[in-house]
């Protein structure tokens, strides 16, 4: 049974447990040994090994670093390798753990404790995992495949167990504070504390001070029942915030712990009396081994802690670390990472010496801020990011020592530090942790410098320090934060909230950071933008912001766009419209933009997707505009005319305002039928479900109405009278002179007497092409549609074609992830030329043919007809003719299955030429 491996496992004789248990090999390889500082040395011993792949033990626990170092020195003689470290009543396993980058490989450890006597459902698992069969041989790749299913996830796993201890000490000291105390200070002292919390446990885990220290604090001088574990911790803060000269008379159990300085305990913080279940959680976390957390737990962490609504209200949105390299690498590191390959191919060591020089200077100079921090993800990152970049930079250099007098000590030469990173956040909570995950992050870094140099820099106590400022980065001016030079990166993600959803305050706020009254559908995440534009007015930078994908879609586009690229920036890099994830826990989904700006990108980069969860296409671009695509800088501004000479106006359907009363429902329409007045008045009605989902529905359309019929008609004379009674009580003026009519719906289209096409107001972006229908004028269209005469069928064939649904994606507002149609935007300025007469012929033919295929298919529903995968092989190639006809009037030829992008093209050069000579109209004019 499982339970007995990991017993035998607890008796450490782990040579028995492989051979006879797990059906392992013997060993193979002689021991090694590490020299330690203190002139012993630490043996590991090959007690197993299965066709090269080796287990090693280790009879000493001595900390996560030392560890690391003989795991590196095993690595030299074994690639893959399980090596278990234990003393006393623990053990660790470490397996080194690989992930793909690009076109290579890197490596990390994941580590299991496991202390005896625990529960440890998962350390089980692990070992029935590795357990090999007796009755086969399997190659060496299934019993690598095995092991790597054991341990590969193990820092994934860790990293969430630690985001939900987190939350369960969030919670039990939350309990603890008495009801009326007052919660804008409670929050306060919890964000503190927990902050705290945070350090000591990396303290623990990355020789801070002695291993264990916090842990064995917490275990053995506080009360099992944690009666007095609040008092213990103000205690400990304070002793941490106390210079060793000062600390007479401290117990020494306090008095072990180092002087930490700073900013992080300063703070005078009394934490109320709390119980066991503060403790527990504690020492629960005390389990983790926190120096391999991923930096993205730390916004894990407190989305975790927060309430739902809070962070609606916030509009937060936080991240994996993946997401944020996609902001980060083309904005700056790619073109780092491509300097220090350039340095190492110089053709003499000299030019490779000076190159590295200055690539190092180059990284020092470097200032970062993300003014919407969050919990510092964007800025550990960077940081994190720098650090191994400067890493590899002094390793290139070390090895070129012995071609010149270069001499350098890594613990005082790092010029890539805390204070050259700074973060606005509007919430003390996660500007705390990310003040302290900094700190930790740097440690991090620390402990893989001592790995490569045998060294790394003191840093207790604190001397530097990220700078978190708290308040709104709207209202806070950005260069007294961080002065702006050409040096300064700026990135992050700000809060997501639309112009529907924001508060009257952020749209103040918003009207205040573009300096205009005017800010039209314009997102809450565009104040970003206007601060960026006024911190950078006089200087070059670089900066970049996770956007609503709205911004780039419909009317925004314009209000955003046009003052950036006038003031002189373009765009660097763009990833079109994809969906963000979180490493949180029932994380929202978003679909959203990153767009980066730069004075004069050499190369500008357009990463395209698929659908909103596929992996990009990289795409080089000569100019991107503000819809995200390779073409001239232009503004489907809205228009009352189309601008193409072939196009109909499209107008809305017809609006009932009548409280459903003229409206008939499939269950009222028998009873309608039955009153031979009423009957002649009843026509089909058709909205947008209607229209995609072929549901039945009709209404009472009386523009020819009988006066006399009325009092023959029980039916009509109940429901008209029902519809003035509404209208005349309506606050709303022009409603309520409706009332004299109640016969007439209350907003009509124009025409309504001839054959239409009905265009859904909202259509999924699942389609492959943009669902319409036509109808004759025995159909009235109502107002969740747009309506277009069509007497031949070309318009209801444009609207069909690939060239309308890749300008509608374009240059179409969205709603959620919807695409929304506009008459003013859209349709007025689809940029269609004037066709040879054959070339329309062939369009209409091709779009009668679709409706012939519709037909033929025999399927009322749309939405059924088309499906987000594959259509029927009859309509997919009457599209495809349809395409190729539309496609001709663009002076397209031959070419089938372009991408959207490549019709994005091809339509902005149109509509660039076609808007030449018109007059667009101006931006509202600034305030100030």
């Amino acid at each position: 049974m499982t339970h007995e491996l990991v017993g035998k496992s607890e008796k450490r004789d782990y040579g028995d447990l492989f051979r006879h248990d797990l059906n392992w090999g013997a060993p193979d390889h002689p021991p090694v040994a590490l020299p330690l500082e203190d002139g012993t040395s630490l043996t590991a011993t090959n007690i197993s090994s299965y066709k090269g792949l080796r287990v090693w033990e280790v009879p000493a626990f001595p900390g996560s670093a030392v560890e690391a170092r003989m795991d590196h020195l095993i690595a030299k003689t074994t690639t893959n390798r399980l090596v278990i470290f234990h003393e006393a009543d623990v053990q660790a396993w470490r397996w080194p753990s690989r992930s793909s980058k690009g076109a290579g490989v890197t490596s990390r450890s994941a580590r299991h404790v496991h202390r005896t006597g625990s529960s440890d459902p998962r350390f089980a698992d692990k070992l029935e995992a590795i357990r090999l069969p007796d009755d086969v041989l399997l190659d060496v790749n299934a019993v690598l495949a095995k092991v790597r299913g054991a341990f590969d996830v193990e820092s994934k796993n860790e990293t969430k167990r630690a985001s939900k201890l987190m939350a369960g000490m969030y919670a039990a000291v939350e309990k603890a504070y008495p009801a009326g105390y007052d919660a804008k200070k409670r929050d306060h002292e919890i964000s503190v504390s927990l902050a705290r919390v945070l350090f000591l446990l990396f303290g623990d885990d990355t020789e801070m001070w002695t291993p264990d220290l916090f842990q064995d604090f917490v275990k053995d001088h506080t009360a099992r029942a944690g009666s007095d574990v609040g008092q213990r911790f103000n205690e400990l803060f304070e002793v941490l915030d106390t210079p060793q000269s000062s600390r007479a008379g401290v117990p020494a159990e306090l008095g072990s712990f180092p002087y930490v300085n700073g900013g992080i305990f300063a703070e005078k913080i009394h934490l109320p009396a709390l119980n066991q279940d503060f403790r527990d959680a504690i020492l629960d976390a005390c389990a983790v081994d926190w120096s391999t957390i991923s930096p993205a737990i730390f916004g894990s962490m407190f989305q975790s802690v927060r309430d739902a609504q809070t962070r609606r209200e916030l509009g937060e949105h936080y991240t994996s670390e993946e997401n944020i390299k996609k902001t980060l690498e083309p904005l700056f590191l790619d073109e780092l990472r491509a300097e220090l390959e350039a340095a190492l191919a110089r053709d003499t060591n000299r030019k490779r010496l000076n190159a590295l020089r200055a690539l190092w200077d180059k990284l020092g100079a470097i200032r970062f801020m993300d003014p919407a921090c969050g919990c510092g993800n964007f800025i550990i990152t960077a940081y994190k990011q720098l650090r191994l970049l400067e890493l590899d930079v002094m390793l290139a250099l070390q090895e070129l020592e012995g071609f010149s007098q270069l001499s350098f000590d890594p613990t005082l030469d790092l010029k890539v530090t805390l204070d050259h990173f700074y973060g606005i956040e509007i919430d003390e909570w996660p500007a705390r942790i990310a003040e302290t995950a900094m700190f930790l992050v740097d440690r991090q870094c620390d402990l893989q410098l001592k790995e490569r140099f045998g060294d790394a820099p003191q840093r207790l106590p604190i001397q530097r320090e990220t700078r978190i400022v708290v308040g709104s980065a709207l209202q806070i001016p950005w260069e007294e934060v961080c002065p702006p030079s050409s040096n300064v990166v700026v990135a992050g993600n700000p809060p997501f909230l639309g112009h529907a959803t924001r508060s009257e305050a952020q749209a103040q706020e918003l009207r205040d950071a573009w300096g205009r009254d005017d800010i039209s559908r314009l997102d809450y995440v565009t104040g970003w933008h206007a601060k960026a534009l006024r911190y950078f007015a006089t200087t070059d930078g670089l900066w970049a912001f996770v956007t609503t994908s709205s911004a780039t879609q419909g009317d925004p586009v314009p209000h955003l766009f046009q003052p950036i690229f006038a003031g002189g920036w373009q765009i660097k890099f763009a990833h079109r419209t994809f969906a963000w994830e979180s490493e949180a826990a029932g994380a929202a989904a978003v679909h959203c933009v990153i767009v980066g700006f730069a004075r004069s990108p050499a190369n500008p980069l357009l990463y395209d997707y698929d659908s909103p969860k596929a992996k990009p296409t990289v795409i080089p671009a000569k100019r991107i505009n503000g819809y995200l695509a390779d073409g001239p800088i232009v503004y489907a501004i809205k228009r009352s005319q189309p601008i193409s000479p072939v196009l109909t106006p499209v107008t809305f359907g017809a609006m009932a305002r009548d409280g459903g009363h003229l409206i008939v429902e499939p269950e009222e329409v028998d009873q309608v039928r039955a009153d031979p007045i009423a009957r002649k008045y009843l026509l089909r009605f058709i909205q947008a479900r209607e229209l995609l989902h072929g549901e039945d529905r009709w209404c009472l359309w009386m523009v020819d109405l009988d006066p006399a019929d009325i009092a023959k008609s029980p039916v009509l004379q109940q429901r008209l009278d029902a519809v003035r009674e509404l209208r005349s009580q309506s606050r709303a003026a022009s409603t309520a002179a409706m009332a004299a009519t109640p016969h007439l719906f209350g907003q009509r289209p124009a025409v309504h007497d001839v054959p239409f096409v009905g265009i859904p107001r909202h259509v999924s972006e699942d389609r492959h092409y943009f669902l319409v229908a036509r109808f004759g004028p025995d159909v009235i269209c109502g107002d969740a549609n747009f309506m277009v005469s069509d007497p031949d069928g070309l318009a209801f064939a444009l609207l069909s074609s690939s060239m309308f649904l890749a300008w509608q994606k374009t240059v179409g507002g969205r709603l959620e992830s919807r695409l929304r149609f506009s008459n003013t935007i859209v349709w007025n300025n689809f940029p269609l030329p004037a066709p040879d007469p054959h070339v329309r012929d062939a369009i209409v033919a091709a779009g009668q043919a679709i409706e012939s295929v519709r037909a033929e298919l025999g399927n009322d529903a749309l939405a059924d007809l088309y499906p987000p995968g594959d259509l029927d092989p009859r309509l997919q190639t009457a599209h495809d003719a349809l395409d190729s006809a539309v496609d001709a009037t663009f002076g397209v030829y031959d070419r089938p299955g372009m991408s959207e992008l490549e019709r994005v093209d091809i339509l902005f050069d149109r509509y660039a030429e076609m808007t030449a000579d018109l007059l667009s109209e101006p931006l509202r004019r600034r305030r100030r």
